[in-house]
């Protein structure tokens, strides 16, 4: 007999129910996403064989555009929820370039009743088998029709009552409202949401300026033409002005175009760096209030601790400034405000570290901020859906590599993810009739290279390690024969190792959330050091070069980041904020107190082969390579040439350091500072980007090659959808 499915499956100790929605394992609810339950669905439904990738996004994505980010985020959330990969049982198989395999075995949960039996079909078949008098099996069927007709007839009733009238709501159309070479971010609509100014890099990419373009039309106006980067536009209520940030001023012009008039001066000087969409993220943003008499911006009150932001209120006319919040010393402050549609309420982030915050709401009157969310997540660009109901913002609170788009009612509760626009966001915008959202879309990819030190002066450096995510701050181990990295291939952060052709990577940790990275041998090869922030604020971690669990060593409610092993093995060097500013730290590798190195400022640092000097930066962006004694002692500058230091791509050898010089971040050269002689020569130039938020320089034991991570695709442009809701 061929039996009827109920939609129940079995697997493990889970039991998913289809009609239900439901989730169980041992007879307790798991939560999962929509998106994520209906993948795991189709998944199940198709166990033990491949489904490609393309059968999925029809499957759960019918008719919608979505990044494949969206279908690997979706694919950790599931594996977070049913533990995939502990005490050995594996859910999941990843077919690479292909798509997924249900691998565990499938329990179908069938009703007993065979749909071929004449019960099956008729509505007997549901009476209990009791005693029934002679005739009274005729009249079920037809008072069950009866009822049935009833039933349908009042159904039909209620629908007309209710819907008659309802309007049929146009389906949501995604298109792109930029495709300029280079990257275009940062939209903001006019008040009649017919028009969008943004940022651009230009055809060639040399700078930031705001642009001007109509929906429907192609053509530009450019407003800006000033060398530094110009950036976070906003247009005022009465279409009148377009507000900006430029280093370290506030700025309107004339949507039209004209003179410029700057407002306010920042204490904060907002530079930016050049690493694709994300650099105008760094400039912060700013925000009217409804009346159009007010702008907010994030800035630091000069007696306060210096790394701390505040949210400022700024009358138009005058440069008034009111400080609005005051976030605790220590921590990295608030930013990216947003004025509620009534004007009563500020919506922002609070962060506890650079990549680190949680959304906030604060009356305009001030007073103690109320908090929404509690993800420890990184998280931007709040905006208020103009009903002033719900927030949307972008976060990385499912544990992806990069930021959804995500709801939240004003009033606080769950936040439920947006699933139609997918991942690698830069920033949105909601247009004030509530019809149109616009987004920047990113296709940064940032892979490993070499270059063979002992080749001809004429080569060309060679790819080393890709995927189409990012992997970036390389290392090889002490002896040669492997590379440690971090990369965001699996959908999250993690750190990874390969063998020293590039080949056979392997996966060691497995947060599943938050940004983990900068990784560093031990000088015997048997351990990995580690930042990681996947319980919330940046703590330093070690685990076994051959996988394992990592151990964490620190627990402050500092970041601290960067670190790196003593040559003898017995320390671990890494930056904190603990102190009040970014400084050199060290403690012992099995744990224990930690113990102030630098006093003047300290970043990335490093033991010099020797074990004398510990060579260090001193902040993000700082140029200059210092260096002191290990033992102690006053620190020397011991390289400034072409600002080494700049970037985080500089290593010590026995014989020198390698850097890449800052003075050409679009081509940077590789050069080589010989301790012996002094002098600097150029070793090769490369052809690509870089990015100098993370480490990512580093030389072969037996001097014979180099390694870095550079952005080999970059770009972004603004999407747009109309009818959103």
């Amino acid at each position: 007999m061929s039996q009827q499915t109920n939609g129940i499956y079995e697997f493990g100790s889970f039991r998913l129910d289809a009609q239900e929605r439901l989730l169980q394992r041992d007879g307790g609810t798991i939560s999962l996403t929509p998106k994520a339950f209906d993948l795991l669905l189709a998944l199940v439904e198709r166990h033990g064989r491949l489904v490609d990738k393309e059968e999925l996004f029809q499957t759960v994505w019918p008719d919608t555009i979505v990044e494949e980010s969206n279908l690997s985020s979706n694919i950790a959330l599931i594996r977070k929820a049913l533990g995939d990969g502990e005490n050995g049982l594996k859910f999941i198989e990843t077919v690479p370039k292909r798509g997924y395999r249900f691998a565990a075995p499938v329990r179908e949960i069938s009703s007993a009743v065979a749909v071929d039996s004449p019960e099956a079909a008729s509505p007997a078949s549901a009476v209990s088998s009791e005693t029934v008098r002679p005739g009274a099996r005729r009249r079920w069927p037809l008072m069950l029709l009866a009822a049935g007709a009833l039933i349908v007839g009042a159904s039909g009733a209620v629908w007309w009552i209710a819907f008659r009238h309802a309007p049929v709501l146009p389906a949501a159309k995604i298109t792109p409202f930029t495709t300029l070479p280079g990257n275009e971010t940062m939209p903001s609509f006019s008040p009649d949401g017919n028009q969008m100014a943004f940022v651009w890099d230009g055809e060639k990419g040399e700078n930031f300026d705001i642009y001007v373009k109509q929906i429907g039309n192609e053509s530009l106006r450019r407003l800006t033409n000033d060398p530094a980067i110009d950036a976070a536009p906003r247009w005022s209520p009465d279409g009148r002005y377009i507000a900006f940030t430029r280093q370290n001023g506030l700025y309107l012009i004339s949507p039209l175009g004209g003179a410029e008039r700057r407002i306010t001066t920042f204490s904060t000087t907002w530079t930016g760096r050049r690493t694709g969409i994300f650099i105008p993220v760094l400039l912060d943003y700013l925000d009217w209030s409804p009346d159009g008499e007010w702008l907010a911006v994030s800035d630091r009150n000069p007696p306060q601790e210096p790394a701390t932001l505040s949210l400022f209120l700024v009358e138009r006319e005058t440069g008034e400034k009111k400080k609005l919040t005051s976030p605790q010393a220590g921590t990295r402050g608030d930013r990216f405000p947003t004025f509620s549609p009534d004007g009563k309420t500020v919506a922002f982030f609070r962060f506890i570290s650079d990549a680190v915050g949680d959304l906030y709401l604060v009356s305009v009157a001030g007073g103690e901020p109320k908090r929404l969310t509690f993800d420890d997540a990184g998280a931007i660009s709040p905006t208020w859906t103009p009903d002033g109901r719900d927030i949307l913002f972008l976060s990385t609170r499912d544990g992806a590599s990069t930021a959804g788009l995500w709801r939240i009612s004003a009033t606080g509760g769950a936040p439920e993810k947006v699933e139609a626009i997918g991942q690698r966001i830069g920033n949105i915008a909601i247009s004030a009739q509530g019809n149109r959202l616009a987004w920047t879309h990113g296709t940064n990819d940032f892979n490993i290279w070499q270059y063979n030190l002992t080749g001809p002066a004429a080569q060309r450096p060679q790819e080393f390690l890709a995927s189409t995510q990012y992997d970036v701050s390389p290392q090889y181990s002490p002896d040669g024969k492997r590379v440690v990295f971090a990369s965001d291939r699996s959908g999250s952060w993690e750190i990874w190792v390969c063998d020293s052709a590039g080949k056979s990577p392997l996966q060691l940790t497995e947060f599943k959330r938050g940004y983990t990275g900068s990784p560093r041998w031990s000088s015997d090869g048997r351990q990995i050091v580690f930042d990681s922030r996947a319980e919330g604020n940046a703590e330093i971690y070690v685990i076994s070069a051959e996988g394992g669990k990592p151990r964490r060593l620190t627990s402050d409610t500092a970041e601290d980041i960067v670190p790196s092993f003593s040559r003898d093995g017995k320390w671990i060097y890494f930056c904190s904020n603990r102190s009040g500013s970014l400084q050199i730290w060290k403690l012992p590798v099995a744990g224990g107190q930690a113990a102030q190195v630098t006093k003047q400022g300290g970043f990335d640092s490093c033991e010099a082969p020797d074990g004398q000097w510990l060579y260090y930066a001193k902040g993000r962006g700082a140029p200059g390579i210092w260096r002191m004694p290990v033992a102690g002692g006053e620190e020397t500058l011991a390289l400034d040439h072409h600002r080494a230091g700049f970037w985080r791509y500089w290593a010590v050898t026995e014989k020198g350091i390698y850097f890449t010089t800052a003075e050409t971040p679009d081509h940077p050269l590789i050069e080589f500072f010989n301790f012996a002689t002094g002098k600097v020569t150029t070793i090769t130039t490369l052809e690509k980007r870089i990015d100098g938020n993370v480490s990512g320089l580093s030389v072969s034991p037996d001097g014979r090659a180099l390694i870095w991570s550079q952005q080999d695709q970059t770009g972004s442009d603004i999407m747009l959808m109309e009818n959103f809701r």
